[in-house]
């Protein structure tokens, strides 16, 4: 069975998500941020040594890295969410999948961090004018690509949702910018309307509370 070892709010909500809609039997163990530092707590290290969520254990084995591990569930156990290797979406799929941790959270956790910076009352004037264009670039791609779109490669839910869901949470209702992202706010709208998704989410809030 899959074990997921489960941080509240982090990129593991990606995997949570992706066990809902597989609907393959899985184990859950949860972890709480520390409420001063926002750090994962040090037992996780007991997990992996890097001490990061999301974490899966699997036939006695230890992944990490939520684009792999996004990669390796659907592979063995959802190929309906991954368009053949023939088809025309399949380069489409792999470049969403991995644009979702290269190209798009760089900025975006940039974006966030000097947002903490400048509530700390600290301006970082360099950093802040390259983050805001990168920012910009990188998002204003990727919500120019959602229009006219239900699901981000053809017509049907796939790993890259998965991946790009975390993006989009924290750009929409973190960091309040769906306003200038319509596309990208109306994508995150439709997922959230998904049966799996809303029981990903109940069982992150339940972590909170």
């Amino acid at each position: 069975m899959i074990t997921l070892h489960h941080l509240n709010a982090s990129r593991s909500l990606r995997i949570l998500w992706l066990l809902e809609e597989m609907g393959e039997p899985y184990t859950l163990i949860r972890y709480q941020r520390d409420p001063a530092t926002r750090l994962a707590p040090a037992s996780l290290k007991n997990i992996h040594p890097l001490g990061k969520s999301p974490v899966i254990e699997l036939d006695g084995q230890v992944l990490v890295e939520s684009g792999a591990i996004v990669e390796y569930l659907i592979r063995r156990f959802a190929p309906r969410l991954e368009p053949a290797f023939s088809s025309p979406d399949y380069l489409k799929y792999l470049q969403w999948i991995h644009f979702a941790e290269s190209s798009a959270m760089v900025p975006v956790l940039l974006k966030l961090f000097t947002q903490f910076e400048t509530n700390a009352g600290t301006q970082l004037k360099f950093l802040d004018g390259y983050t805001r264009a990168e920012f910009d670039k990188v998002l204003g791609y990727l919500d120019t690509a959602l229009e006219n779109r239900t699901f981000i490669v053809g017509d049907t839910l796939s790993g890259a949702d998965f991946m790009l869901a975390f993006v989009a949470i924290t750009v929409v209702e973190q960091m309040k910018c769906g306003a200038q992202y319509p596309h990208l706010q109306a994508y995150l709208q439709r997922l959230a309307a998904l049966d799996s998704w809303k029981r990903a989410l109940k069982l992150e809030r339940e972590l909170d509370e």
